[in-house]
Order: C-alpha cells, then sequence, then structure tokens
C-alpha cells in the first residue's frame, strides 16, 4: 500500500494531466554552461535529458511573442528550419555580468532550457538581446532527442510533490511549484504550511485573483539537517540540496541558488513551468528572475510583499520601479529602452508603450513628490544599512520598513496624479532617464497592488500558459 502522501499526489496528476495525457510529448531538458565576463560569453552542452513527467504545457501555443527577457530559446527543424518551438528568458548570468566583479574575471553558470519533445532532429538556437535591443542568436547546437546520448532514465525522486490548487490538466493550466529549502525534517508541515499561506496571498491581488482558476500549484521540499539557508555576511553556512543562500553579488537581501542543475533535477518530479522558492529565514530577502525562478523568505513579516513581487520578475519579467535603494548592478549609463513592459526611457512620449492608459490631461513625464521623497529616502536607507551593519534585530528592521511605507504613503496622499497612470521618473535602479507608469505600485515599494500596466504585463504571460475556457 502506498504512503497516503504519495496517493495523494498521484491522484492530483492524474487530474492535472486529465484526458491530454495520452497526447502530450515527453518534456526535453538541454543543460549547459554559459560563462564569460562583462565583455564576452560562451556557450557548451553539457547533457540533454528526458524528465520524467510528461511536458506541462499548451502544445497549442509553442511560440512566445511577448518580446521580454534577455534571451530567447529557439527549437527548429534541423533539416528545414521550421520553428517548432520559443520561450523568453533571463539568465542569474545576465544579472552577474552587470556586476562590477564581471569586469575583472570570468565565471560560469549551467543553465537550462526545456521544450516538448519533437519527432525529429532539431537545433536549439539560444539568442540573446544585441545594441539594437533585438534578439540574434548566440549559440546553437544540434540535437536528436532519441540519440544514444540522451539520458533516458531518471533516479527516484527526492521528495513528493503536495498538490496545493490542482483547477485542472497542466496543458491548460499555469503549472506553478513552490520549493522550500532550508526546511528540516521536522519542518514539513511548516513548509507546507507556508507554501499555502503564500499562494493563497498571491491569489488576492489582481491579476493572480481573478485567473486563479488558471493556476496548478504543487509544493516540494528535500529536507535539510539544519533549519534555515546559508547567510555568508553573518558567518552562516548551512548545507541544502538546492543551495539558496543569502548575499547573492554582495547584496545583503539578495536570495538566489547558482546550482541550476540541482534546481532542475529536483523540479522535475512535479508538473511546472514557473517556480518560487521559499527560504526557512525571517531575514528579509528574496529574488527573482525571468523565466527562470524566484524566492521569497517565507518567515519574515514582508513575507507576503515579497512573493509576490519577486513572482513579479520571474513570472512576467517585470522591472524593479525602485531607485534609491542599493543594489549590486553597476549602470552602463546608456539608456535603451527597455523590455521590460513596466518603465520606458520615454524617447518619444507620444508612443509610450502603456499610452492607452494615459488621460489627456496627463503630462508626459508626470510630476510627483520627487525631490520630497529622495530626501527622505536618503535618510531611511542610512537607517536601514546601519541596523544590517549592527546586525540588529529582525524586529527593528521590520519596523523601519512599515515606516517607510507609511511616509511614502502620507506624501503621496495629496499628489496630483496620484492615482493617474504616466511616466514619473526615477524607475529600474535609476533616478533620472527611466520612468514608471505609476507613482505607486508593487513594483516601487511594499505595496499592496500592481499597477494596470504591471496587471496587463501579467495577464499576458498567464494568457500565453492558460488556455481559455470556451463559453457555450
Amino acid at each position: 500500500m502506498l504512503p497516503i502522501r504519495i496517493q495523494l499526489f498521484a491522484a492530483a496528476l492524474f487530474l492535472a494531466a486529465g484526458a491530454a495525457t495520452a497526447q502530450q510529448p515527453a518534456t526535453i531538458r538541454v543543460d549547459y554552461t554559459h560563462s564569460g565576463n562583462a565583455l564576452s560569453d560562451q556557450y557548451a552542452l553539457e547533457r540533454v535529458l528526458i524528465e520524467p513527467l510528461p511536458w506541462p504545457g499548451d502544445m497549442s501555443q509553442p511560440f512566445d511573442n511577448t518580446n521580454r527577457g534577455q534571451n530567447r530559446v529557439e527549437v527548429v527543424d534541423a533539416k528545414t528550419g521550421e520553428m517548432l518551438y520559443s520561450r523568453d528568458f533571463s539568465t542569474v548570468f545576465g544579472e552577474w555580468r552587470t556586476t562590477e566583479e564581471a569586469n575583472k574575471i570570468s565565471r560560469g553558470f549551467h543553465e537550462s532550457v526545456r521544450f516538448p519533445k519533437p519527432d525529429r532532429p532539431v537545433r536549439v538556437r539560444i539568442l540573446k538581446r544585441d545594441e539594437r535591443n533585438e534578439f540574434s542568436v548566440a549559440w546553437s547546437v544540434e540535437v536528436d532527442t532519441d540519440g544514444p546520448d540522451v539520458v533516458k532514465k531518471q533516479g527516484p525522486a527526492p521528495a513528493t510533490p503536495i498538490p496545493i490548487r490542482v483547477s485542472g490538466p497542466s496543458a491548460q493550466k499555469v503549472d506553478l511549484l513552490i520549493l522550500g529549502d532550508g526546511y528540516t525534517q521536522a519542518e514539513m508541515s511548516k513548509f507546507e504550511a507556508d507554501a499555502r499561506r503564500l499562494s493563497q496571498h498571491l491569489f488576492e491581488v489582481s491579476p493572480f485573483r481573478e485567473r486563479a482558476n488558471d493556476f496548478n500549484v504543487w509544493a516540494m521540499a528535500v529536507p535539510t539537517q539544519e533549519s534555515g539557508i546559508t547567510r555568508p555576511s553573518t558567518g552562516v553556512h548551512h548545507a541544502s540540496m538546492l543551495g539558496t543562500r543569502y548575499d547573492i553579488f554582495g547584496s545583503e537581501r539578495y536570495v538566489l541558488t547558482l546550482d541550476n542543475r540541482a534546481l532542475r533535477d529536483i523540479s522535475q518530479y512535479a508538473p511546472y513551468e514557473f517556480i518560487e522558492i521559499l527560504v526557512n529565514n525571517e531575514t528579509y530577502g528574496g529574488g527573482g528572475i525571468f523565466g527562470q525562478f524566484s524566492t521569497a523568505a517565507a518567515s519574515n513579516e514582508w513575507a507576503n510583499y515579497l512573493f509576490v513581487h519577486e513572482f513579479g520578475h520571474h513570472f512576467a519579467g517585470l522591472a524593479d520601479e525602485y531607485y534609491t535603494s542599493p543594489v549590486s548592478y553597476q549602470s552602463s549609463g546608456a539608456r535603451m529602452e527597455p523590455w521590460e513592459p513596466n518603465v520606458t526611457a520615454l524617447r518619444d512620449p507620444a508612443r509610450l508603450k502603456w499610452k492607452q492608459y494615459v488621460k489627456p490631461s496627463t503630462p508626459l513625464p508626470t510630476p510627483w513628490p520627487k525631490a520630497e521623497y529622495e530626501e527622505y529616502s536618503r535618510a531611511y536607507q542610512k537607517r536601514r544599512a546601519a541596523l544590517r551593519a549592527a546586525n540588529r534585530p529582525e524586529s527593528e528592521m521590520n519596523a523601519l520598513f512599515r515606516e517607510d511605507l507609511a511616509r511614502t504613503k502620507a506624501l503621496f496622499a495629496n499628489a496630483k496624479y496620484r492615482d493617474a497612470i504616466g511616466a514619473f521618473e526615477g524607475a529600474n535602479y535609476e533616478a533620472s532617464g527611466f520612468y514608471r507608469p505609476a507613482m505607486q505600485c508593487i513594483m516601487f515599494d511594499r505595496s499592496e497592488q500592481f499597477c494596470q500596466v504591471c496587471q496587463d504585463g501579467i495577464s499576458e504571460i498567464i494568457d500565453l500558459y492558460a488556455r481559455p475556457v470556451s463559453k457555450k
């Protein structure tokens, strides 16, 4: 007799697969190494494998026309060049190469692309944005998914996925996988509670609230020996299968895993298109990379915000709209029009990407209390840095965050364009030259809602993965 947890997962997986399972092809994963520095990069094939579960995506929507991300994968017929599949994404390497370290050394990062198994040999192409902000081929490799070098059998699952929300067949839904890191065996019930709590909050925020039935949610965690994840800046080092840690690229609040192979080898045992990693820590932190994964500190007072904000990066490629917090990235000085849907360089106001929401009476750029905000923010950031430097209790940092949000809301309350969509200068980590669509949004500060432009950006990605239900 199978354990009850496995029985429940099997039943949920059967429901998620639905009648479409027989028609769904296998899932192919191509693992490769992406290395280089700020000036150049190279690719090298590592392996091709068939994952244990069928392709979770909608075969009727093979092409990505959202034009997001720094990269694109294209799968084409090796003989004819016919396009079979495409998806846009960004990478950890792409973020690292904007750091100061990338000007000094070269590093290698493990990456993966996944696609439905083709019935013929294919060429897998990785594209990246060029100086024109257009995609051009950076690497290409021929792949025969029936070849002798393809890994066709996997070992046992390291953990059993938990069905959190099953709305229907995976091929017709967005499959979100919530992974846990830093949870011991004794804390598995806490992980499940965290996953349920935070995913429930996600579906209380528009447009996820209105589109909740377009999602399946799964949760899975491989237990660790110690509670919590690595935080090098405080001398804390914990081993885990995912290797998630704080202090990525020198930013104390940036949480990622750099072990993509481990991430994919664990995730392949659940249906997924998107991943959010919950870390079992109280310290504020998170991260998100479009088309890869996002992270959030599940035990922090601001976990709800972190889960949704970072998922906005990962799921929809939304840009950060804040610009006064210190970040690890270096400014290039260039003001190319960003690919992210919620920021602009405003080179031509008449062609603003969210022009349909701007009233004729709203000026572009749009006035807001920028000077007052920046004056307060400078003092706030000094206090924030001092708290971290002194390793003060997290309760003091949480109190500072509450004070900051209240101060910002009070400052914006009587602003003339408080509720308008326009072009507010200050976004994308830059005080000038980039503009955001609204004065306040989850991508700007610890607010509760996405602005309309961000909601549209999210909805477009939902539409790419979730098949609309026909109306009778």
